[in-house]
């Protein structure tokens, strides 16, 4: 009993990322109550000082902020400048995460059972309206002219919640091997994608519904700004995001309004560069047909009756705000169109997915040898019959394992392969991999990867020494990309790594991380045809 009510607990929380209840203000990036502080530093807007984490070897800024807070009349507005500040800030602390929807006590319970994370920063963490925060790690006395090089990493979350300071992503170890590491917040749900006529026609760019990603592009223009005040490269930064913060990364490779501001992408389990998404993106006709079923539910007419509405209260609509969309500003055009024009950013391309994605989205869909057929069709339409005919359920078991994997397909791994071929047809190189490796938690379903490549593993029963080598190998990777556009060589302890060959040097090879690490054939790919 207790194993399936883990298991739920794991389902329901996947897009989520983390749990929030309470307000209760658990954000202290280290451990130590009296830590030592840094240097000040001058950054748009006044001075900040941050502190030092415990082993004395890197240095944290926490709450930064790169935007003015975006409530009352900012709210759906475009990110303002930052608000200049007197005195010396302390970047001691994370700032609230992001208004997002609250779970309740039970699922956070439950939720916090199964991921051992009651300790956790994120559990009960405050959130707010006044969200539009960044967190640097950086390497200990690096000084000003140090030109570092620079991840800046978007979260997760299905655009409806996250924030920026979960543990999985922890900046800490990565700047502990020499490069500088920021975490950016956005507006998410109802705040970051709601659009509507009104907004469109009061916003100086004619933009609306991206206000999430706008913040994004904002702490962008931040970091290129100021990251070299903390030793940074401004002119070698690459950007990060899982799940939905990978479907942000995609859309940041193709705004126009990002060019100059980074050189490399790496994206996990989401990608948008289909001609129709199959999740994160929406038409704006279904962008403003939501703004006025929103409108509706709370009983106004105007935009500037719903911008009083507090909050805590608007968080509660029903309606999910999860998708960005063309709105002629931060996205002139559809990314696929970008893409085909050859317009996007990204000079090298690292990305990939996980062996399990679909498992959590479909644990409780009920799939039989019956409803198969209909199940499949959406995806695979007129050519249903023909893939059921070569590939077979011969069983309920086996039709449940058919589906999930071509959720899987669809959703995740397949658009990654238009990614891959798209860039790879530009004559950038891609990097594209496997996640195989099950432990004691999460293993390869849906965000998996990411205690691997972020370096992150937890030091509990549940990891054996294999998980610590395949978190070595992984984020050495990850490092070599970061510095260079190229994962191959050295990992950190000075051992040749595994030949990661691009997908035009392989023919189409994966590199798995798993139990092993090789190139091997996407074992998906038999399935791209029938969507083809």
């Amino acid at each position: 009993m207790k194993k399936i009510i883990l298991l739920t607990c794991f389902i329901l929380s996947l897009f989520m990322i983390t749990a929030c209840a309470s307000t209760k203000n658990a954000t202290n990036p280290v451990k130590s109550k009296t830590p030592f502080l840094t240097d000040v530093i001058n950054v748009t807007g006044g001075d900040i000082q941050g502190i030092v984490n415990a082993e004395g070897d890197v240095e944290i800024f926490a709450g930064v902020p790169f935007a003015a807070p975006p409530v009352g009349d900012f709210r759906w507005r475009e990110p303002q400048d930052v608000i200049a500040w007197e005195g010396v800030r302390a970047a001691n602390r994370f700032a609230p995460m992001a208004m997002q929807t609250e779970n309740g006590p039970v699922f956070n319970w439950l939720f916090n059972l199964y991921t051992h994370s009651k300790t956790s920063r994120t559990y009960g963490a405050p959130m707010s309206e006044d969200c539009l925060y960044l967190n640097i790690w950086r390497p200990a006395n690096l000084s000003p002219d140090a030109k570092v090089p620079v991840l800046v990493y978007v979260h997760g979350g299905s655009l409806m919640s996250g924030q920026s300071w979960y543990e999985k992503y922890d900046g800490e170890n990565l700047a502990k091997e020499g490069i500088i590491v920021v975490t950016i917040a956005y507006r998410v749900g109802v705040f970051g994608y709601y659009a509507d006529k009104d907004l469109d026609a009061e916003s100086p760019n004619g933009s609306t519904g991206n206000y999430g990603l706008l913040d994004q592009i904002k702490a962008l223009e931040w970091v290129h700004n100021n990251i070299e005040a903390f030793g940074g490269d401004a002119d070698n930064v690459t950007i990060a995001g899982e799940s939905a913060g990978s479907s942000s990364v995609n859309a940041l490779c193709a705004s126009p309004l990002t060019k100059g501001f980074f050189r490399r992408a790496i994206a996990e389990s989401s990608s948008v560069v289909q001609e129709t998404p199959p999740h994160t993106f929406r038409t704006m006709e279904a962008a403003l047909k939501m703004g006025d079923d929103i409108k509706k539910e709370f009983k106004v007419s105007s935009v500037e009756e719903l911008r009083k509405i507090p909050a805590q209260k608007l968080i509660k609509t029903r309606y999910a705000n999860n998708s960005m969309t063309v709105d002629g500003y931060a996205l002139p055009e559809s990314p696929y169109e970008i893409y085909k024009k050859g317009e996007n950013h990204e000079e090298a391309l690292l990305n990939g997915f996980n062996k399990k994605e679909g498992f959590g989205f479909t644990f409780f869909t009920k799939v039989n040898k019956k409803n198969l057929a209909d199940l499949l069709r959406p995806s695979f339409k007129e050519r249903t019959q023909e893939f059921l005919t070569k590939y077979p359920a011969k069983n309920n078991k086996e039709a449940k394992e058919i589906y999930t994997d071509i959720f899987t397909v669809v959703c995740f791994t397949y658009p990654h392969e238009v990614w891959t071929r798209t860039v790879e047809a530009q004559g950038r190189p891609v990097y594209e991999y496997y996640f195989s490796r099950e432990n004691g938690e999460i293993g390869t379903n849906h965000s998996g990867e990411m205690i691997y490549a972020y370096r992150n593993v937890p030091r509990t029963k549940n990891y054996s020494s294999r998980d610590y080598e395949l978190e070595e190998i992984m984020s050495s990777y990850w490092l070599n990309f970061i510095r260079t556009g190229n994962p191959n060589g050295n990992d950190t302890k000075g051992n040749t790594l595994p030949l990661w060959q691009t997908t035009k040097e392989s023919k189409g090879l994966l590199m798995e991380f798993g139990d092993t690490c090789s190139m091997i054939e996407d074992p998906f790919r038999y399935t791209y045809e029938y969507l083809e």
